[in-house]
């Protein structure tokens, strides 16, 4: 059965970051759906399941490769009109990220120590916040 299945898949685009936003669509309007009990959620759930599925398991790489790079290129651009970088997403866990009220240099301070006063290195304004 294994191997059926991988030579089914083989040649196949399979799974992408565009695919599983999908998904991730899919399951929102199928929630929404239960809750309201409205046709239309229904129905768009179920086109893009459709959608996720037809890209799955297309044989047109270039043409599902150019549908991904367009998406990343338009949540990228969103991502960094909210301010939000790759950078800066992976260091949120680690880190907070204040801005000076007087200059408004982004500073870096470690997550977990309390409350601390902070000492902008730009103007040398200091001010409290928690950590």
């Amino acid at each position: 059965m294994k191997e059926r299945l991988n030579r089914f898949m083989r040649g196949r685009y399979g799974a992408d970051e565009l695919s599983r936003f999908i998904l991730v669509l899919f399951v929102i309007c199928t929630v929404a759906n239960m809750f309201t009990r409205l046709n239309i959620f229904y129905a768009v759930s179920l086109g893009l399941l459709v959608v996720s599925y037809y890209r799955m398991f297309s044989r047109d790489h270039a043409a599902r490769f150019a549908e991904n790079q367009k998406y990343l290129s338009i949540k990228n651009k969103l991502l960094s009109k909210l301010g939000l970088t790759e950078r800066q997403r992976q260091q949120r866990k680690n880190y907070h990220i204040y801005r000076c009220p007087a200059c408004g240099q982004k500073i870096r301070i470690p997550r977990g120590k309390g409350k601390i006063c902070i000492t902008c290195p730009k103007c040398g304004q200091e001010f409290k916040r928690k950590s």
